[in-house]
């Protein structure tokens, strides 16, 4: 199931879908926090999916446990390369 909860901003001219799969075996947490006026942040199961918009500067975080009540960076992704199709305009 897809979930949409923070609505990119109606000035961003393009949005991407996107989708990332936690092929790990820990929970992460993906954030995007690089957009101004915009955040997005969603834990991640272990082999589940998450479909997202974004914009095409946005940056994915992938962030994992790293010891007991600690997490660490562990990659990020320019969300242009999880892209699921061609960028959309958004609806005026």
């Amino acid at each position: 199931m897809s979930q949409i909860l923070d609505s990119l901003s109606t000035t961003d001219s393009q949005r991407l879908v996107c989708s990332y799969k936690n092929t790990g075996e820990s929970i992460q947490i993906a954030r995007i926090s690089n957009i101004p006026n915009w955040y997005f942040e969603r834990v991640v199961f272990p082999q589940e999916y998450l479909l997202f918009e974004a914009p095409p500067s946005a940056n994915l975080e992938i962030y994992q446990e790293d010891e007991p009540e600690s997490v660490k960076l562990v990659n990020e992704i320019v969300c242009d390369r999880l892209c699921m199709g061609e960028p959309e305009p958004l609806p005026v």
